[in-house]
């Protein structure tokens, strides 16, 4: 499927909606990624779940700034699922084993939430960080391509 037929088809059944651009905000999504790694870090040693989740959440932060630059926005109840399968069509095969991570952080992290007894262990925790680096890195070195001439503040 080509992006334009990935962005009509979610278009159509409501998943995605256009939101007018600001570098502005897509920087102010990427620089609350950062802290949320910095968060994740400092909670590894604390609390392997909650930064596992923090962990998650700077990359829906960047996968969400990514969406922003490219005029749109999740809607609807699948807002996580959105983003992550909007960040795969635009990131391609070159990146498929990270997306395929970010999603499998996103369902866990979705049970870890909403589930009575369900544990993270260090090492995923720990794996998660590294993957959330990785990817908030790789975003914001798009978005500057995207935009050459703003240099966003980190």
């Amino acid at each position: 499927m080509t992006y334009d037929e990935f962005v009509n088809e979610h278009l159509s059944k409501g998943l995605i909606q256009k939101q007018k651009t600001s570098i502005t905000d897509v920087e102010r999504l990427l620089i609350r990624s950062t802290k949320d790694l910095k968060t994740a870090k400092a909670n590894l040693e604390i609390d392997e779940g909650i930064a596992y989740s923090v962990a998650y959440l700077a990359m829906l932060r960047a996968g969400r700034a990514f969406m922003l630059l490219k005029g749109f926005r999740p809607s609807d109840g699948y807002q996580h699922k959105t983003a992550v399968e909007f960040v795969r069509q635009l990131l391609g095969d070159e990146y498929s084993a990270l997306i395929k991570h970010f999603d499998r952080m996103r369902r866990k992290r979705n049970l870890f939430t909403y589930e009575i007894d369900i544990t993270v262990s260090y090492t995923e925790a720990e794996n998660a960080l590294r993957s959330a680096e990785t990817f908030v890195d790789l975003i914001i070195r798009l978005v500057e391509k995207e935009n050459p001439q703003e240099h966003l503040n980190f």
